[in-house]
């Protein structure tokens, strides 16, 4: 006959099932509230008040979109279209830059040089960026680094400081070696079975490449490309010291409504939620059809192979 528990025993409480990871989870979401969330919210009510700036008091009631109006004014159009073309084009000089040395270092060089050799490529991060741009006004100015070799050759000198190209190059410089991990780590997972049998089955080098290769590393692709834009989209270093006065971006724009002469804070909010939002869009559209998109193409050359 089983004993009856005794009525002195103490019971454990039953907690539900979802206390548990939130408990987990409320340090990180503590702080990313203070740092990233609350913030954000100030901005966002900065952004909608014309004209603001400092020690003026915020009035708690709402204010028509002033900010956002002109951020569509002409000038400040071009200041906008300059960023993304900046930033596309560091993106794609760093994809094409950059997809041939993550290939090489995964698939092509020796395994015992592999890691000494991706940390060698990685080294110019441990340095400051702005030490790396000063390091390129050495190089690109008129009397630069550049230039005296193309002296010494007979050729004829460039003059690329304070012009979008050395802002171009600059940010590319930059952010290369941020393309080249994101690849190196979908690329040293290639499955080489399936190169096998595309070469077995007739396909040439070019065909093998856009239809394996390509498909298998459109994740790293659109991580490492998202990365880099995000990233340049951003950047303030380069365009500030190689672009001069003709390369004005989103970024030195915010820079000057805040620090600058102008001390706008309210355009300068609006600039900068524009840009968030911007942000957020691209990562949602990433992370919603990136994995699937590419998880979908690898799928079909399994068949067809």
């Amino acid at each position: 006959m089983a004993a009856s528990p005794s009525p002195n025993q103490h019971q454990v409480p039953a907690y539900p099932k979802w206390l548990g990871p939130l408990l987990m989870l409320a340090p990180a979401g503590i702080w990313l509230g203070l740092l990233l969330v609350l913030p954000t919210l100030v901005i966002f009510q900065l952004s909608l008040v014309p004209g603001i700036r400092p020690g003026d008091v915020v009035n708690p009631v709402f204010w028509p979109l002033t900010n956002y109006v002109r951020i569509f004014q002409p000038v400040y159009l071009q200041v906008i279209a300059r960023s993304l073309l900046l930033a596309l084009g560091t993106t794609v000089f760093c994809l094409l830059l950059g997809f041939p040395v993550a290939y090489w270092l995964a698939q092509t060089a020796p395994n015992r040089w592999r890691n000494l050799l991706l940390l060698g490529f990685i080294l110019p991060l441990w340095t400051s960026s702005l030490l790396r741009s000063y390091a390129w006004i050495t190089i690109l100015r008129r009397t630069g680094v550049l230039n005296s070799f193309l002296e010494t050759l007979g050729l004829p000198t460039i003059y690329l400081l304070n012009r979008s190209a050395a802002v171009l190059i600059g940010m590319t410089y930059s952010f290369l070696p941020y393309m080249v991990l994101i690849l190196y780590a979908s690329l040293e997972k290639l499955d080489r079975r399936l190169l096998e049998a595309a070469y077995d089955l007739g396909a040439n080098r070019r065909q093998t490449f856009w239809r394996i290769t390509i498909p298998q590393t459109m994740p790293g692709i659109l991580a490492g490309s998202l990365l880099v834009f995000i990233a340049s989209l951003g950047d303030f270093i380069n365009p500030e010291l190689l672009g001069g006065a003709s390369s004005m971006t989103v970024a030195r724009l915010i820079y000057n409504q805040f620090l600058g002469p102008t001390r706008n804070w309210g355009f300068g909010s609006a600039l900068s939620m524009v840009v968030i939002m911007a942000i957020t869009l691209a990562m949602v559209l990433l992370i919603k059809y990136g994995d699937s998109s590419a998880s979908g193409l690898k799928a079909g050359n399994q068949d067809t192979a």
